[in-house]
């Protein structure tokens, strides 16, 4: 496996954590929601952003 490879399955990983913990809080609510909640979604969003490039990079070099 190579360095991409490695990096496409942290960045999903870290997408998947990102949307567990936005669900735990969600389900929780409170102050906290309204304070993380956002910021969780945009990380989240950001997260997968980066995966679907590294994805793209890595089908159009030919990986």
């Amino acid at each position: 496996m190579s360095v991409a490879d490695y990096l496409i399955i942290a960045l999903i990983l870290a997408t998947f954590g990102v949307l567990i913990a936005g669900i735990a809080l969600m389900g929780i609510g409170g102050p906290a929601n309204v304070k993380y909640g956002n910021k969780l979604m945009v990380a989240r969003v950001s997260l997968q952003g980066m995966a679907l490039v590294m994805l793209a990079l890595m089908f159009m070099l030919g990986k």
